[in-house]
């Protein structure tokens, strides 16, 4: 009989911290494996599936920023970073490398389960977008989190797929910056303004490969961001 139950990587090198991980994690119902070097996780990727990563920061063997964007450009697998490092500037960088969501030590395991729960039912429950057309604009593909520009596919994070679809599918509505955190990130108070700042910057210049000549996210002063093709 198959094991269905989804796969939790844990990267984290406080012995403690990630045995009470497993302990949390297997108790929830998830099947959970644990490393605690950042060199032994690509080669374990390659061997195995896994449906969410939990990943630290501060590990032996490499450094948790440069991980994770290996991890992202292999795979679209969700990354929940883990790390003691508070200052803004670090949870932008992280996210911004590709994690879907960032948490600071110490954090309640309950709370990082129902982050889990959370990502993972998102997964599941993408709504159907209307078929892949190579003649349309846009299109959008939710089960690989892929959106083409006249047949051309954006290289996109997680948290980037998931702010310009939303913008995409409300063309002309105008979205402030709380709104947008809220839509984006399970716990937008970890983050500031700066970040959808950052983020539609991002966008805008990948936008601007296959569309040059064309203004699609405008500034609304002292209101926000609208999606709209002049």
């Amino acid at each position: 009989m198959s094991d269905s139950r989804k796969t939790i990587l844990v990267v984290e090198d406080e012995q403690k911290l990630s045995q009470l991980l497993f302990e949390y994690l297997q108790a929830a119902g998830y099947r959970a494996h644990c490393l605690s070097r950042a060199d032994a996780v690509m080669p374990w990727l390659a061997e195995h599936r896994a449906d969410l990563v939990i990943l630290d920061l501060m590990l032996p063997g490499g450094d948790g920023m440069d991980l994770c964007r290996e991890i992202r450009r292999q795979s679209q697998v969700p990354i929940i970073m883990s790390t003691a490092r508070v200052e803004e500037a670090d949870r932008l960088r992280g996210l911004e490398t590709g994690a879907d969501d960032y948490v600071c030590k110490p954090y309640s395991l309950r709370e990082m389960v129902a982050r889990v729960k959370v990502i993972l039912r998102r997964m599941e429950h993408a709504p159907p977008s209307s078929p892949n057309s190579e003649e349309a604009l846009f299109a959008i593909d939710p089960a690989r989190m892929s959106i083409r520009v006249n047949g051309q596919a954006l290289d996109l994070t997680r948290v980037e797929f998931r702010l310009l679809r939303h913008l995409i599918e409300h063309p002309g509505v105008v979205f402030s910056r709380d709104a947008l955190l809220n839509i984006m990130y399970d716990d937008y108070r970890l983050v500031s303004e700066r970040t959808i700042d950052s983020h539609i910057k991002n966008l805008r210049r990948k936008l601007s490969l296959y569309l040059p000549e064309k203004q699609i996210i405008h500034s609304i002063y002292g209101a926000g961001y609208r999606f709209e093709l002049e």
